[in-house]
């Protein structure tokens, strides 16, 4: 069950670093697949998987939406931190980095 949870925050932490390295890598931004979950420790390691509907169903349970955006930095070690966006300002550096 905890790692139900741990997955389900790593689908919102993975919005921000997965878009974050798809523009690293390409020049573009892409979004995730539908059903598709993202994993990320605390050391930056990720992953991906596509469950099945059960699995799925399972995780939705507990899911909350994302309900403004959310930013993630890795320092030079590696290790993973979110960045506060709760403020006016943070929002929009995080919308229009998001765009």
């Amino acid at each position: 069950m905890h790692s139900i949870k741990l997955a389900v925050v790593g689908v919102v932490v993975g919005l921000s670093a997965s878009q974050a390295f798809a523009e690293d890598t390409m020049g573009t931004m892409t979004m995730m697949k539908g059903g598709q979950v993202t994993a990320i420790m605390p050391d930056g390691h990720m992953g991906t998987m596509m469950p099945d509907a059960k699995m799925s169903a399972e995780m939705m349970k507990m899911a909350k939406p994302i309900k403004h955006c959310m930013m993630m930095i890795t320092d030079a070690k590696g290790k993973a931190y979110m960045v506060d966006t709760s403020t006016k300002k943070a929002q929009a550096e995080c919308e229009k980095m998001a765009m």
